[in-house]
């Protein structure tokens, strides 16, 4: 056996090649930065030359993230020629990419404290909450410029729907509303049109919620899909005369189960998928009226006067496309969207201010409507172009 053993300190042994690896990387593209210069300049550092393009004039530091750690890129400064570099882009990409991690993380609400450890956890660098919050600045911005993009004149459908959230106000919690539009395009395609702070879902919030739609360009829309929010319905005609409207056949369910025990909401269920199964609106309105005498002769009135009373604010689907029916009577698509929201807004609790909540829902709706979930056909709307001349010329 031999005399000694050799111990290796394995966590210095990672420092070190660590701090060797940050600092090759630094020295290299300081290189390949003076190379560059040299190029643009035509001349290296004090040469003499009638080609000379021009001149240096000192340089200044930059920090760069990269995935060996923070480095100090020391920037060529030129007098008659502008030094724009090639060399960092793909660096570039990468410090694009950690600043939309940042963002993407504190939007989610993460803390400016965990968010300085992640990034040193990842990159050997922390990023300072200064820095976090410039980065906000800048995206809130972009966020901003996305919300207020014109939009076409005409939208076949547009479905409409709020979600609550808390602030806090003068030391108290308040309840806080973000409304959301999602229209279906000529071609076929979903987007998401609108999204604002309401305030509440009254009269007023929707009055100027629609006024903003309108305000960027919105004409026209065929239908309106939502729930039944007063304020709402009273508002749309203000703004969209020509508009129907359809009530969300699954809220309007949900309205009919609070009057029913819950013993019996599985055989009323069936009750009420009966009237929307109908192959005309004249047949479902037969069929409503038949449901809502059942009903009384269970004893449940209340449901009885709902399903009789309010089945025609669900029926206005029966006046486009059958193959549409079942994306337009609902407003399932747009409520998927507001729950996987309020899962990713949970985490905060309450927001400081009603920029805050606008901002986050804002971010989360422009990260959507930039997935695949935009680039999927949702409905054939040449049907509706040929759907309404065989209606005009039925009239």
């Amino acid at each position: 056996m031999p005399g000694k053993i050799i111990e290796i300190n394995e966590e210095e042994v990672k420092a070190h090649l660590g701090e060797f690896v940050r600092e090759t990387v630094e020295e290299t593209l300081n290189a390949m930065l003076e190379a560059e210069a040299e190029q643009l300049v035509n001349a290296q550092k004090h040469e003499r030359n009638t080609d000379r393009k021009g001149y240096r004039a000192g340089h200044y530091n930059r920090k760069l993230l990269t995935k060996a750690g923070e480095v100090t890129l020391q920037m060529p400064k030129l007098k008659k020629v502008t030094f724009e570099t090639a060399i960092i882009e793909r660096y570039k990409r990468r410090e694009i990419s950690v600043e939309e991690a940042m963002v993407e993380m504190y939007l989610a609400g993460v803390s400016v404290r965990r968010v300085e450890d992640i990034t040193e956890a990842l990159w050997g660098a922390k990023v300072s909450p200064g820095t976090i919050s410039n980065l906000n600045k800048k995206i809130y911005e972009e966020i901003e410029k996305w919300r207020n993009l014109p939009l076409e004149s005409h939208y076949g459908y547009v479905y409409l729907d709020g979600i609550w959230m808390k602030r806090s106000w003068a030391g108290e919690v308040r309840n806080v509303s973000v409304l959301v539009a999602i229209g279906v395009n000529q071609d076929g395609f979903r987007e998401i049109i609108g999204v604002a702070e309401g305030t509440k879902e009254d009269k007023d919030s929707w009055q100027r919620f629609l006024r903003y739609l309108k305000e960027r360009g919105l004409e026209s829309v065929d239908m309106f899909i939502s729930d039944k929010s007063l304020g709402l319905v009273e508002s749309i005609p203000e703004f969209y005369p020509q508009a129907r409207w359809q009530r969300c056949v699954v809220h309007f369910y949900r309205n009919v189960f609070s009057f029913v025990p819950h013993g019996k909401v599985k055989e009323v269920a069936t009750m009420l998928k009966a009237i929307h199964a109908q192959e005309n609106k004249e047949e479902a309105i037969r069929k409503k009226d038949l449901i809502a005498q059942k009903l009384m002769d269970m004893k449940l009135h209340k449901a009885a006067a709902l399903v009789r009373e309010g089945s025609l604010e669900t029926f206005s689907y029966y006046h486009f496309p059958v193959e549409h029916w079942k994306r337009i009577r609902t407003n399932n698509g747009l409520e998927r969207i507001m729950r996987e929201i309020r899962r990713r807004t949970r985490v905060i609790g309450s927001f400081p201010d009603g920029e805050s909540a606008l901002m986050l829902v804002a971010a989360r709706l422009r990260h959507i409507s930039g997935s695949s979930w935009s680039e999927r056909k949702y409905l054939n709307m040449d049907l509706l172009i040929d759907y309404d001349q065989e209606e005009h010329q039925v009239s």
